[in-house]
């Protein structure tokens, strides 16, 4: 654990109170900030492209935005564009639809067998007939499955006595006959997550998430986050893993060219038709690929009182330990990202939060109760741009306190020094979150 202690002194050193913020940290992205807390704050190209830059990417916002049809559309699918699960370039909300207007579903449900041979070196076993992803919509005759989204309330208790509304989902999923599903599929439910900022994660070295990473908890604080290692198709070999929930895919052009074959059903060059044809070309898939790595942040919002306590609070409470305020980017084929600071609010690694959010379904080396910790950046802006908009990997958490709360595992410790924090701190803990 040195390593990740002498990281983060050299990546937060000279970072001091300057005004209301910490120094430079309102400047999420670096170089590719933009000064928008509007309902358009995460739809802006970065401000440092080129006019050749722009055009391409706004090639690439053109098969993000379209809402495709038949005979590219599915068969089989989820629903109908990119834009449909990411409103504004945010995150989706929890929904499953049941058609068969509005056509499409936010959320999705992956699967997996326990037993078998897995579908790629190291990955997950494929439900015969099903594969990975479960499709609830069709452009012909019946879907795969017909899901049900039912939510439970419960609550918690603060220190003080003030109760938390909470809220936990629960899933029916049945075959077209009715008929439950076979026993012995692992399931996940997973809503759709924001796409901008994703180019700067993307060029931040490996060597730095291997730095931060401390597995079997050397320094003894409780937190031993550590990479999840992936198969990547392009490079034909095992990766280290970057971007979903669970850090399961290793680099934007295969989480834009699967998100285009599960999500709506649309081959591609890295996943084709069995006779090599494909609906989204090749240089629709390379642009919708440079459109989201070029997605600008949005800077954060001055802080006032309570969100100047709530930065220190976040310190105090080890929220930063895993949600790590400032890293790094190194060298990227698109030049622009490369060597920016930057204030993502991660360290990209796989954590334990417990087993009140563990959907008890492995993702190549990442186990049920492990999750990429999510970036916070922009996250004050999440409901301004998409109202109803809810937080953590399926949706449960209506508001920030919600998300805090249902965290457990290496966060236990986290999770209770806001719970039994005195009102006032933690109204100022979320106004800092509010503010990013």
């Amino acid at each position: 654990m040195v390593k990740r202690h002498l990281l983060l002194g050299v990546l937060v050193a000279g970072c001091g109170p300057i005004g209301d913020n910490l120094e430079g940290e309102d400047r999420q992205g670096g170089d590719l900030t933009v000064d928008d807390r509007s309902r358009e704050a995460y739809s802006h190209p970065a401000p440092t492209l080129d006019e050749e830059q722009r055009s391409t990417h706004q090639l690439g916002k053109g098969p993000f935005n379209f809402a495709w049809a038949p005979p590219q559309l599915g068969p089989l699918f989820n629903h109908t564009g990119c834009l449909a699960c990411h409103g504004g370039d945010g995150r989706g909300l929890s929904l499953i639809d049941q058609g068969p207007a509005p056509f499409g579903s936010q959320a999705l449900v992956r699967v997996s067998l326990g037993a078998g041979t897995p579908a790629v070196p190291g990955g997950n076993i494929p439900v015969p007939e099903l594969g990975e992803q479960l499709q609830d919509h069709t452009t012909a005759g019946l879907p795969e499955v017909f899901v049900t989204l039912t939510w439970r309330e419960t609550s918690i208790m603060y220190g003080d006595g003030e109760l938390q509304p909470m809220r936990q989902p629960f899933l029916d999923i049945r075959r077209p006959s009715g008929e439950p599903m076979p026993a012995g599929i692992e399931y996940s439910y997973r809503q759709a997550q924001a796409v901008f900022g994703l180019g700067l994660l993307e060029a931040i070295p490996d060597d730095t998430l291997l730095a931060l990473e401390d597995p079997d908890d050397a320094n003894g604080d409780g937190i031993s986050g550590r990479v999840n290692r992936v198969w990547d198709p392009i490079a034909g070999a095992t990766e280290i893993g970057r971007f979903g929930h669970k850090a399961n895919v290793a680099n934007l052009v295969v989480q834009t060219a699967a998100a285009f074959v599960n999500d709506i059903g649309l081959t591609n060059k890295l996943f084709p038709e069995p006779d090599g044809m494909r609906d989204v070309n090749d240089d629709q898939l390379d642009q919708t690929t440079f459109f989201i790595s070029t997605l600008a942040v949005p800077r954060a919002a001055s802080r006032n009182a309570a969100a100047q306590r709530g930065r220190s609070l976040f310190d105090d409470f080890q929220c930063s330990g895993c949600h790590i305020p400032t890293l790094e980017t190194s060298d990227h084929r698109i030049a622009n990202l490369a060597n920016q600071t930057i204030h993502p609010y991660t360290d990209m690694l796989l954590h334990d939060v417990g087993d009140l959010l563990t959907d008890a379904r492995p993702d190549f080396q990442a186990t049920g109760v492990e999750w990429r910790t999510p970036p916070l950046w922009g996250i004050g802006l999440v409901q301004v741009v998409s109202p109803g908009a809810t937080f953590l990997h399926d949706g449960r958490a209506r508001t920030l306190a919600e998300a805090i709360l249902w965290h457990g595992g290496e966060a236990e410790g986290s999770r209770e020094a806001f719970r039994t924090a005195q009102k006032r701190d933690r109204d100022a803990l979320i106004a800092f979150l509010e503010s990013l």
